[in-house]
């Protein structure tokens, strides 16, 4: 083992570009490398900008037991799928968001506890998710009583138009709000308290742990805060080269096709 692994005792991995390959599977080398982090007495956490039923449904291909973060940091499940952190967006933030004169062709989500609210079916979105655990429902925003949601989530093919919509929305709302970009075409909002690293360090206080003693992986923006916390932070090959700029004193490994989290585990960690 590397001396500049000896100190690891905590895995963070996010899912889809990371975890996850293409087809938003986890294969047979990720989950063997897992059980074997299980069975050496690593702590294991995902952390994702999924939703909580969502992530559940694919992280039981892993089977083993692990703490769970969801919609960047708002949810966090222990490996007994306890709830221990849930956070939402205020409906009156959300609702605010929706008078201003957003562009029609955004797909517009609302992430609650049991269901996601879309303002028009996006089969782009709907493919993340093999099994529709978590099912969409196509709704007029304007007719909700309750805009509390865990997440706000735009979803557009142009990365300019959801830019502009981010500098529309921080303009009114950046004291309540904080923004991701999890890919180049979602743009997430969330209350301002809530990011992955947050959420992280709340789970190594409980467990006994710090930064200097995890290491993580991830492809987003929204795994940022979370890459430049750990002792070892890790870059996936298809990450965006913006954010690869943004961290250039990262290292930069595979890409999630390539079993390029299990591959450096295997390597570094576990040898």
């Amino acid at each position: 083992m590397k001396n500049t692994h000896s100190n690891i005792k905590v895995i963070v991995s996010d899912l889809d570009g990371t975890l996850l390959n293409s087809n938003h599977q986890i294969t047979p080398e990720t989950k063997a490398v897992f059980h074997q982090l299980y069975q050496n007495g690593y702590t294991i956490i995902i952390a994702t900008g999924r939703h909580h039923i969502d992530a559940q449904a694919i992280i039981k291909g892993l089977d083993i037991p692990l703490y769970l973060v969801t919609s960047n940091g708002a949810r966090i499940h222990s490996p007994n799928q306890e709830l221990l952190f849930a956070y939402d967006i205020k409906s009156e933030i959300v609702a605010s968001v929706f008078q201003l004169d957003i562009d029609p062709t955004i797909t517009t989500v609302l992430f609650k506890e049991e269901v996601w609210l879309t303002s028009k079916t996006n089969k782009k979105i709907n493919s993340f998710q093999r099994d529709l655990s978590y099912p969409p429902e196509v709704v007029d925003f304007s007719t909700l009583r309750d805009y509390s949601a865990i997440k706000l989530f735009f979803t557009h093919d142009s990365h300019e138009v959801l830019q502009d919509l981010k500098d529309q929305i921080l303009e009114t709302h950046s004291d309540y709000l904080c923004h991701a970009f999890s890919l180049p075409f979602c743009l997430e909002f969330m209350d301002k308290s809530v990011d992955k690293s947050v959420a992280i360090g709340r789970i190594l206080h409980k467990e006994g742990f710090t930064f200097e003693n995890t290491i993580a992986f991830g492809d987003g923006f929204n795994d940022e805060k979370m890459l430049d916390a750990v002792a070892k932070g890790l870059i996936m090959q298809n990450a965006p080269d913006t954010l690869k700029n943004k961290l250039k004193h990262l290292e930069v490994i595979a890409s999630n096709n390539d079993n390029a989290v299990a591959d450096y585990i295997a390597q570094n960690i576990l040898r």
